[in-house]
């Protein structure tokens, strides 16, 4: 197991997050939607992730020597909320990216992406080359939606985990109006259950904090948001050809047991990418810096100084070989 020696922040459960300055406040888009910051750290390198509604309270560990700017995206957590569907898709994150990254005045930012962003910043990297430094992507989404993977390239529970049952008293409970008439409550339901699928291991979903105090993040809302998001992804096939022409080095981290975004979709990008690396966490699904902080955050540290961890892997076939991984 990898220390966490590499960084000289306290590991996540003594990470105390009043010891940095925060500042917050919005950064408009060119349509004139108002995306909400929160930056930290005064470094001389800059660290842009969007996503900030699930990935400030831990990531800001890698604040030593760095600026980060976290933001939410359009329609998510504490940015503006937005009626006109047709404002929303994978294009506007990526248009939204070079909004906040002009903003700022950063020239070449590194890029941290988490899931479906993961996906969003490849494709900023292909339609804004100059401005990207490094990249890491943690359990990113598959560069086509929907593709089959081999069963040893994802996680093999996707139908039990969550329980089958439970997710289906909670969607009925949805269709009975029960989320319309207590939207929070309905949250803090739903989000007991899709805990689960973020973990690998079922004692950890504690771990992981509840977003419901946004209410763009209330099922109510989030799932109308998905649809016209979901359906973008569907039609955006990014070429081959033009993924290998990203040149910045690319860091991918994605566990085994990723239930949202299987595993094989990892090592397609890194297959794809010319100057990628992948680090397997065989015990972790989607969210695996919150069970494996001492894997996670050291090998982002350690990549964004400029080195390649030595566990991060080059990828030549999809199929992995010997079924090797990081044993956490």
């Amino acid at each position: 197991m990898w220390g966490s020696c590499l960084l000289s922040q306290p590991p996540l459960h003594a990470q105390n997050s009043t010891q940095l300055k925060v500042e917050t406040g919005y950064v408009t888009s060119n349509d004139g939607v108002r995306l909400y910051y929160a930056k930290v750290g005064s470094g001389s390198k800059t660290v842009i992730m969007p996503g900030r509604l699930f990935a400030f309270r831990d990531f800001q560990r890698l604040a030593n020597g760095r600026t980060l700017i976290f933001y939410d995206m359009r329609d998510r957590g504490r940015s503006d909320a937005l009626v006109d569907v047709s404002r929303i898709s994978l294009q506007h994150d990526a248009d939204d990216l070079e909004t906040v990254r002009e903003h700022f005045g950063i020239k070449k930012p590194d890029l941290i992406g988490f899931s479906y962003l993961g996906k969003i910043v490849v494709l900023y990297a292909i339609q804004h080359p100059d401005h990207v430094n490094r990249i890491v992507q943690i359990g990113p989404v598959a560069r086509k939606l929907g593709t089959k993977f081999p069963d040893t390239l994802t996680a093999g529970d996707e139908n039990k985990v969550p329980d089958p049952a439970e997710t289906r008293k909670i969607e009925e409970l949805y269709n009975n109006g029960f989320a319309k008439d207590h939207p929070k409550e309905y949250c803090e339901m739903e989000w007991k259950i899709e805990q689960q699928r973020m973990v690998g291991n079922p004692a950890n979903t504690s771990r992981i904090p509840s977003p419901c105090d946004m209410e763009n993040e209330w099922p109510i809302h989030l799932w109308t948001h998905f649809r016209p998001l979901l359906a973008s992804d569907q039609a955006l096939d990014i070429p081959k050809e033009s993924i290998a022409k990203v040149t910045a080095p690319v860091l991918t981290i994605h566990g085994r047991k990723d239930r949202n975004a299987p595993y094989g979709g990892g090592r397609e990008w890194d297959m794809l990418l010319p100057n990628a690396r992948l680090i397997t966490i065989d015990g972790a699904a989607h969210m695996s810096w919150v069970e494996f902080p001492e894997i996670v955050f050291p090998s982002i540290d350690l990549f964004l100084n400029g080195q390649w961890p030595e566990q991060a892997e080059p990828v030549k076939h999809l199929e992995l070989p010997g079924g090797a991984g990081v044993q956490p």
